[in-house]
This record gives structure tokens, sequence and C-alpha cells, in this order.
């Protein structure tokens, strides 16, 4: 136990080099029960509690709208909302981008979700179509879906750890009106991915290294397809250091498949509905699907920090991953000069 506390430490000593975040992580040893609102990320125009005064109607509750249809949905579609969260912000910013099925004329022109990263297997869409629809109703051109599938992510991510994971995200994003599936494959990490690219590609986002393994941590729901990792995770071709019972084990899964058919595991063996810390400790005991969870333990300072939230269960990443999603929420956003409200999430609005 003594050996662990000085390791621990060491880490806080080290992190520096990794972080550049404000604030310290000693505050993370004793977490109160009801934490402040997390603030705006600096220099955008998000606040905190945007759509109070928005709305016409004054008791019109945007929040709890996307919330209550977030909370209708099981573990696997709350996964899923995580997901386009992170897919939506890291192409073209948080900007719902990634709703669109069309966006121009030209129908040559294919947009995100059906990109290679995100299509067949993300998922969520129906859930924002049915918050928009709700919130358009009762709160016309106000609210942007950029803004909900923000909400919905948050919300997904307090179900999902049973209210352990719980902030404030700030709104006032405006949607894109762009959304290219060519565009996916150059700003999607890759699960291919080893430290270096997934520290510049975090990096060309505005997230530091810190934020990279603190958001790697999402791995802990979910479920993926065997394509994505047997080509460089699994025998004949292994090169990786997988646990061998648990490499045999995804090894029968996937092969018990019917010809042309991709199976799916989850990504978190231990806990799989659980967004929790867990996912660190299955990165440690080598029992992770993908080449760029694995690259976590090749970094000396990364691999010290993935311990550190394998320890201390499971307050110092809950809290760290409640200042990632907000860093991540404020990528690249548009405003009323380059971005509108849109009012189906689907298409953007006509122009005359």
């Amino acid at each position: 136990m003594a050996t662990s506390k000085l390791a621990v430490l060491a880490l806080f000593a080290l992190l520096g080099s990794v972080s550049c975040q404000a604030g310290g992580y000693y505050d993370y040893y004793y977490p109160t029960p009801q934490r402040p609102p997390t603030p705006s990320p600096a220099g955008t125009h998000l606040k905190v509690g945007y759509y109070r005064n928005k709305c016409a109607a004054a008791y019109v509750d945007v929040e709890a709208i996307v919330k209550k249809h977030v909370k209708a949905t099981d573990a696997g579609m709350q996964a899923g909302l995580v997901r386009l969260f992170f897919h939506d912000c890291f192409v073209r910013g948080c900007d719902g981008s990634i709703l669109l099925d069309t966006f121009s004329n030209d129908t040559s022109l294919t947009p995100e979700k059906f990109g290679v990263p995100n299509f067949p297997s993300l998922r969520g869409f129906e859930v924002i179509d049915a918050a928009k629809a709700e919130i358009e109703a009762a709160c016309p051109g106000k609210v942007s879906c950029a803004d909900i599938v923000a909400f919905a992510a948050r919300d997904a991510s307090y179900f999902l750890s049973a209210g352990g994971i719980s902030f404030a995200m700030p709104a006032g994003r405006y949607d894109g009106t762009v959304s290219l599936a060519s565009e996916t494959l150059p700003n999607l990490p890759p699960p291919f991915a080893g430290f270096d690219q997934l520290v510049k590609m975090f990096g060309d986002k505005g997230l530091d290294a810190s934020d990279m393994i603190t958001l790697s941590g999402a791995h802990s729901i979910g479920r993926s397809h065997c394509s994505s990792f047997t080509r460089d995770r699994l025998p004949p071709s292994n090169t990786s250091d997988m646990d061998p019972a648990f490499a045999a084990t995804l090894q029968a899964k996937c092969r018990s498949a019917n010809a042309g058919t991709d199976n799916t595991v989850m990504q978190d063996f231990k806990s799989p509905d659980v967004l929790d810390n867990q996912y660190y400790k299955n990165v440690l005991a080598h029992k992770v699907l993908f080449t760029s969870d694995a690259a976590l333990t090749t970094n000396f300072t990364s691999n010290n920090l993935v311990r550190a939230y394998a320890d201390f269960v499971p307050y110092l990443w809950q809290q760290k991953f409640e200042k990632a999603m907000v860093k991540m929420g404020g990528i690249q956003l548009k405003t009323a000069d380059n971005g509108e409200i849109r009012k189906t999430c689907r298409k953007v609005n006509n122009r005359t």
C-alpha cells in the first residue's frame, strides 16, 4: 500500500509533462458528494444553463426533456450516445454534423454518418430525433441539435455510472451545415493507433495527452465489431501483449459467426454496461481489444496515470472524465455566422 501511494505521488510530479489543464490532482482524493457546475471551456461562447430563458414558455426545461428520452433507453443505446458525441466533435467540431442524412443537392457528397468508422455501428440518432421533436414543439427554433447531442452524452454518462458521473454541460452550440464521410477517417482515432498517433490526433483537437487517456475510459461500455481488432491483435498475426486466455476467448467468439457476419463483443468483459474505471484495470491486465487501448501502457507517464485511475475507485477518473467531456464539447464551435439552429436534425434548413 505504501509503495502504491509513493507511485501515485510520483505520478503527480510527472503529470506536468502530460497535462496542460489548470489545477492539480490532489483535490481529487476527497471528492464531495455534490460537485459545483463545471465552468465553460475558456475562449468559447458556451454557458451553463444557456436555455433557461430562451423559450417563450418559461416552463420548458430543455435539458430535462433530453434526460427523459435518454433515461428511457437501455445501456447499449446510452453507450451509443456517448460515442455519438465523440464522433460528432472530432469531425468539424461539436456541431451536430454527424446527424445529417443529407446536406446538399449533390448526391455524390456522402455525409459523416455513412463514413467507415460510423456505419453501420453508430447509434442514438432516433433518441436525438425524439428529443428534438418534443423540444421543437415547445420551443421552436431555439435549441440546436449539437447541444442535444452534448446533453444526451452527459445524461447517458450519468445513467451508465449510476450517478457517479454528474456534471453541468455548457451549451450555446450552433449546428453545422456541412457533413462529409471523407473527413471521418482522417479525424477519428483508429483502433490500431499507437500512443504518439493518439496524442497527435487529440492534440489537433485541442485535447492533451491526459484528456486522451481519460476519455479512453469510455471503452468500458459498448460493443465492438471483431473486424476492428482481429487483424492486429489476435493470432496468427498477433504482435500484441494481449493476455493469452483473453485472446483465445475473443477468437472463439469472433470465429463463431456465420460466413460474412462480423460478430460483436463487449469492450469491457468485466462490467460491460457500467461506465467505470474497470477499463484501466483491464488495460493493466492486458485484457483490452484495441491497439489504442494497449498503447496507454507504452508511455511511462501514461502508464502511471492508468494505474492511478485503476487504483482510486472510482473517483479520480470520474472527475477527470467530467472535465474532459466538457473540454471536448468545446471543439471547433460554430456561431450564428457559420452555423444555424436546425428545425430537424437530419437535414439543414431550407435556404432562400
